[in-house]
């Protein structure tokens, strides 16, 4: 399931506008002009997650509605980054979702304004 999981992931953070992959820590991360808005994050499970930026508040929400899922990583959880396991049954759109809202963080806004809101 981790290499599939990654396989998506991926295809969701490269169909952004100038999304590139760049291994760091071992580890992919999606870049845009060369700032972080996703990584992939192996678990000890063997599983993966994903970890992408959140708005104020909305880390603590996610990870009190459903701590199985959602947590808070390491490194870049107090800054407010949220961190997603991607196994067992996967909502794909919501990692759509988190991964596209955490793009328009990072980009700069002409950029993000290049990709239409649903």
């Amino acid at each position: 399931m981790s290499a599939r999981a990654q396989s998506r992931l991926r295809a969701i953070c490269l169909a952004l506008p100038e999304a590139v992959e760049q291994e760091t820590w071992e580890a992919p991360t999606w870049r845009i002009r060369g700032k972080i808005f996703c990584m992939w994050r192996p678990m000890e499970d063997g599983s993966g997650a994903l970890w992408c930026k959140a708005p104020r508040g909305v880390q603590e929400m996610l990870v009190e509605a459903d701590p199985d899922r959602f947590f808070r990583p390491p490194y870049v959880g107090p800054k407010g980054w949220i961190g997603l396991v991607l196994s067992g049954r996967v909502d794909w759109d919501e990692v759509a979702a988190l991964v596209e809202r955490s793009w328009r963080m990072t980009a700069p806004k002409r950029v993000s304004a290049t990709l239409a809101k649903d």
